[in-house]
């Protein structure tokens, strides 16, 4: 008879537990038929981990980490609302909810369209950036409460999209107070995570019961046509003084091609040089990119062109040609040619070039042997 009893009161006896290795998943309805608990029922909650019972709808009693029996003495407000009141030795209904509460990390967060900031040094540009957050429950009766209802599992994903607008919003909001300089920005990103980190918080957990323990910044991207841009105006200020590299330009095109009758690589050279001389021009007072509404415009400036090779190279300006002279690159031998005249001719012969011949210093003697 006794090993009957043990048997049926053993039947009596449920054990309320919830094991979860998915790593990603909120809040988990205990499943129990018609939400029935017997009398005396076991409630095993693990750390990291939150029990709740909904009795009609309302958040009644809440378990932290620990083994419990179930009984009056710890269902107060349970008891209360089912009406105990002497205690009760029959089974009772009521929904029991799971709430993980430690950090789901490695969460991804990015713009899916760039922001637009006003930039004290380049003006309106576009901005992308992304990152990685972590999420925590904070508080299971305003998590289960305004997001979870009725699920019997409530997963990361399902709030994913609304925590990544909420950040999103937030970060352009804080670059649009802050007014960081695009320039500075890959020097602040710790600053910027915490600042976002604090304003995403502020949001979300009075209103959803969730915290963003960790929120980081791992890149913040500017449109490639601007990067192009910012890169030749760094190349630009690494080079310097553009005459003296154009002159450098020409006369490393002219040593190649001596070195190589076969040419090839001196016509990419003196192509460079070209492209660095029109910059250059563009760039100086009176060129083409300075405006000047109250004068007539310069006359245009000649372009030569010389024969090396059997190729033609150039063009290339009279300051060029000119010092292409004087440092013997260019010889009253060399064939050239320029807009206007009937054709190649040696530079030594062409009026406009002939003055820099007779002013030039002769070569100098070969060493002795």
């Amino acid at each position: 008879m006794g090993f009957w009893m043990d048997k049926l009161r053993a039947e009596l006896v449920d054990i309320i537990e919830w094991v979860d290795d998915s790593k990603h998943t909120l809040t988990w309805r205990f499943p129990r038929y018609q939400n029935e608990i017997k009398n005396g029922a076991e409630l095993i909650v693990r750390p990291g981990q939150m029990a709740l019972f909904v009795h009609r709808g309302q958040v009644a009693d809440v378990f932290e980490p620990g083994h419990y029996q179930l009984t009056t003495d710890n269902l107060p407000i349970l008891g209360t609302l089912q009406g105990w009141k002497h205690g009760f030795n029959s089974p009772f209904r009521s929904e029991v909810y799971f709430v993980n509460t430690t950090q789901i990390t490695d969460l991804k967060w990015g713009t899916p369209n760039p922001i637009m900031l006003r930039d004290p040094e380049f003006g309106p540009i576009r901005l992308r950036a992304f990152g990685n957050y972590s999420l925590k429950a904070n508080d299971p009766r305003i998590l289960v409460k305004e997001l979870v209802g009725t699920d019997a599992e409530f997963d990361s994903s399902e709030i994913n999209e609304l925590l990544r607008s909420i950040i999103i919003s937030s970060f352009a909001d804080l670059l649009g107070e802050s007014k960081y300089a695009a320039l500075d920005l890959a020097s602040k990103y710790t600053e910027i995570s915490g600042e976002l980190k604090k304003v995403v918080n502020e949001r979300i957990d009075d209103e959803y019961g969730l915290e963003v323990p960790q929120l980081l910044i791992v890149n913040i991207s500017l449109p490639e046509s601007v990067e192009k841009a910012l890169d030749t105006r760094t190349s630009m200020g690494v080079i310097g003084d553009m005459n003296q590299f154009q002159q450098y330009q020409m006369g490393q095109a002219m040593l190649s091609a001596a070195e190589n009758p076969a040419g090839g690589g001196a016509a990419d050279g003196m192509g460079l040089g070209m492209g660095f001389a029109m910059a250059n021009r563009m760039m100086q007072p009176g060129g083409a990119g300075a405006p000047g509404p109250m004068a007539p415009p310069p006359p245009p400036a000649a372009a030569w062109h010389i024969a090396a090779n059997g190729q033609s190279q150039g063009p290339f300006s009279m300051e060029v040609i000119a010092d292409g002279i004087t440092k013997g690159q260019i010889t009253a031998n060399t064939q050239v040619w320029s807009a206007g005249m009937s054709g190649w001719l040696p530079a030594g012969q062409v009026p406009q070039l002939a003055g820099f011949f007779q002013a030039a210093t002769p070569p100098p003697p070969p060493p002795a042997s």
